[in-house]
């Protein structure tokens, strides 16, 4: 038998071959399930004012498949149903009740289901220290459907303990315009109430395009035995219609009119054709000892609509036995708002601009999370060929300073062949 292993030794050295690590030794599957519920009064859809009550169900698999020593391909299939009482009431008349902004309605526009395909496939050098990849995007709902296409290079030095990471993405976005009902063409209602004849000033977007190109660098640099630290910066800019075509705006400058307590829009949100975002931040993870670990987060954002932001987060992943480890999380953001935002009734129909979704508003936020790891790195759990290596349950609570509070739950599994 030695003999038989020096022969072997040799012939390999003589052919100039050698053994490799695989990148990925087998394949892998990520099971993943959120549930997420919001509410608050504050609803776009109705211009600043009414129930933003939504529920969301995601669920995901992502398959990790290795082609060969060096190379991944990774599918990522999802899809989201959701429930919402804000676009529900895109039409607030379907139910023939008396309607309200801050009710829902049973119409088709209260739910829809987003689903999608994010196909990866990733090289590595033959020493590691060189790794490419190309992805693709498919996503489709009701209203809206995305295609994107992009890649990255990243370049590992100094003993691997550098590494610089250039990315760039895609996205050519189409909506199929769905309007506030009393702006469509023929709307008719006799329950019409307000001084004079309603008579909005809508029209119809011309382009219902949107286009969003990004370009990003990451830095990360091991420090020392126990810090490591990484910066990012993105650009991007998108082009095309900005706009969400059913968010109604109200004037201050019109007389208001209702059917029951629903007022009827004066127009829809219109925001320029075009918007630049600048995302610059940072991470710094430091071991404290065998049992934490404290992982910080910062983000600054600046974009040309007026809109500035600081995002602050830590984590303190907390072992508590060699296959549990405790998540407890914080995070905090706050925001400047939007130069075209206006709360309901504060525009002029003479404004080139305007919007009363509050996303652009002026707001804090604090959002408080706590998760929890199953580990096993022997995979002694199995079902059918495949071993459970990872359990990852997190819940996560998240207040605004402008009414709207949420929570979401998250399952993830992760399960590796044989």
């Amino acid at each position: 038998m030695l003999s038989f292993l020096m022969v072997s030794v040799a012939w390999s050295q003589q052919n100039g071959t050698s053994y490799k690590k695989r990148v990925l030794e087998t394949s892998e599957v990520d099971l993943l399930f959120s549930y997420y519920n919001q509410d608050g009064q504050n609803a776009a859809v109705t211009g600043g004012e009414g129930t933003e009550e939504l529920t969301d169900a995601t669920s995901s698999i992502v398959l990790r498949m290795p082609m060969n020593e060096d190379d991944i391909l990774t599918v990522d299939i999802g899809l989201s149903a959701y429930t919402s009482a804000s676009s529900s009431n895109v039409n607030p008349l379907d139910d023939g009740l008396n309607v309200s902004p801050f009710d829902a309605s049973s119409g088709e526009s209260r739910k829809d289901v987003l689903v999608y395909i994010n196909p990866s496939y990733q090289h590595s050098s033959d020493d590691r220290n060189s790794i490419w990849s190309v992805n693709g995007y498919v996503s489709s709902e009701y209203d809206y459907f995305s295609i994107g296409f992009g890649g990255s290079y990243t370049k590992l030095f100094n003993e691997k303990n550098t590494e610089i990471t250039l990315s760039a993405n895609v996205f050519l976005d189409k909506w199929n315009s769905q309007y506030p009902i009393e702006l469509r063409n023929g709307f008719f209602d006799d329950r019409i109430i307000g001084n004079g004849t309603y008579d909005p000033i809508f029209s119809e977007f011309n382009d219902e395009n949107r286009n969003s190109y990004s370009l990003s660098l990451g830095f990360s640099q091991i420090l020392s035995r126990k810090l490591q630290g990484a910066l990012f910066m993105d650009v991007v800019s998108q082009h095309g219609l900005l706009s969400t075509p059913f968010q109604r705006v109200y004037f201050s400058d019109f007389e208001d009119f209702y059917i029951d307590d629903f007022q009827l829009a004066d127009n829809v949100e219109r925001l320029p054709d075009s918007r630049f975002k600048i995302p610059v931040g940072g991470r710094l993870n430091y071991y404290l000892n065998d049992l934490v670990i404290l992982r910080s987060y910062y983000r600054f954002y600046w974009d040309d609509w007026g809109i500035s932001s600081h995002t602050a987060s830590l984590e303190a992943p907390f072992k508590l036995t060699d296959k549990f480890t405790l998540y407890p999380s914080y995070r905090y953001y706050t925001q400047t708002a939007a130069d075209y935002f206006y709360p309901k009734e504060q525009a002029l129909s003479t404004f080139g601009y305007y919007t009363s979704d509050y996303d652009l508003s002026n707001y804090n936020a604090h959002q408080y999370g706590i998760g929890l790891q199953y580990k096993d790195i022997f995979t002694s759990a199995r079902v059918l060929d495949f071993g459970l290596k990872t359990i990852n349950l997190r819940f996560s609570k998240y207040d605004r300073s402008d009414g709207l509070n949420a929570f979401i739950v998250t399952l993830g599994t992760t399960f590796v062949g044989n």
